[in-house]
């Protein structure tokens, strides 16, 4: 199964479009991930992100209601965030 998390664009780094890079922010922590698939995002948009590639935007609406049903299911498992890696 694949999971795409969403993550918000905090900042570009190239705007290459084959190579584009950004720094997108999970949660508090920051990676930087592919954007060649969604090169007209802008800072402060949310993105879905799969294996470091951002794959498609996502309306902050939608965002925040996938990453709240995310932490419901961390909880209901009964682990730490520290023992499941996004």
């Amino acid at each position: 199964m694949c999971l795409g998390i969403p993550g918000k664009v905090v900042g570009w780094i190239d705007r290459n479009p084959i190579f584009s890079q950004a720094e997108i922010e999970f949660e508090g922590v920051r990676k930087v991930c592919y954007m060649a698939c969604v090169e007209n995002a802008e800072v402060g948009d949310y993105v879905i992100v799969h294996a470091g590639m951002a794959i498609c935007k996502i309306d902050a609406e939608a965002a925040l209601l996938q990453l709240d049903t995310l932490q419901q299911l961390l909880n209901s498992t009964g682990e730490s965030e520290d023992e499941i890696s996004l």
